[in-house]
């Protein structure tokens, strides 16, 4: 598999996957580190998912980099939330702002912790274009790494703004949705359709999908999120090279509609 600047290129999402199961986690989890991907994404915002993590983290921690993020109405919650990941992690590799809530205010001592090593790299996210402005103005402090937003061929509002600023800042690009979103997974198109993109090594329309987003050089690693296995091994198959060109990249924004 490629690497970028945040190592393999296709890391695994968990949001509305696991619901607190360690053994299905251990199972999906276990299969994408075997395919070669090595970041995964949680939050405390998804349930019990970081929870059902921790035993598999544990076990294969030097093959896995956390992205986790700090999701709370306040500096005491968030540190509450932070000493849990500690526990089940023991370091977190990607330190998030989830939703950029209270951004300023816990970036302040997230900072302290990435100082002090226990943090490598601190990020911010959102889900939402209605926020890229203020995400923008997160990123203009330069005092964050990573940046986490969806891009897929239906959600493209991140190519106007935020990817070129990343670019600027030398801000990594962690993209969530790539495959459209749990609720709203961009449909398949026939099969006979994905002919042309058989050369570049695409078996399946998720592969499309990622390897639409990966074509972008700005882009880092896709975070995309299954409960299926199977489908983490399909899914890390889309990280390597050759890379879509502009028509390829055309006939998927086509197909997705």
């Amino acid at each position: 598999m490629d690497e970028r600047r945040l190592g393999p290129v296709v890391g695994l999402g968990t949001w509305a996957t696991f619901d607190g199961d360690a053994v299905l986690a251990r199972e999906v989890v276990s299969a994408a580190l075997d395919a070669g991907s090595r970041l995964v994404d949680t939050s405390p915002m998804y349930g019990a998912a970081e929870e059902s993590l921790g035993e598999i983290v544990r076990e294969r921690r030097d093959e896995v980099s956390v992205a986790t993020k700090i999701w709370a109405r306040s500096v005491e919650e968030g540190r509450e939330q932070y000493r849990r990941q500690l526990d089940r992690f023991g370091r977190v590799e990607i330190e998030q702002v989830h939703n950029l809530a209270l951004w300023r205010e816990h970036l302040v001592w997230l900072e302290d912790e990435r100082d002090a090593g226990r943090i490598d790299r601190l990020g911010v996210t959102h889900f939402s274009s209605r926020f890229f402005g203020e995400l923008a103005e997160a990123l203009e402090t330069r005092r964050f790494d990573t940046v986490q937003i969806a891009l897929n061929p239906r959600e493209r509002e991140a190519e106007r703004r935020l990817l070129p600023l990343a670019a600027e800042l030398d801000v990594a690009v962690i993209v969530m949705r790539p495959l459209g979103g749990a609720s709203s997974v961009i449909p398949e198109p026939p099969p006979a359709e994905l002919e042309p993109l058989r050369d570049f090594g695409i078996e399946t329309w998720q592969q499309a999908l990622l390897k639409w987003a990966l074509s972008d050089e700005r882009v880092d690693v896709v975070i995309p999120a299954t409960r299926d296995p199977e489908h983490a091994r399909a899914n890390a198959a889309a990280g390597s090279p050759p890379w879509l060109g502009s028509e390829e990249r055309a006939l998927v924004e086509r197909l997705a509609g």
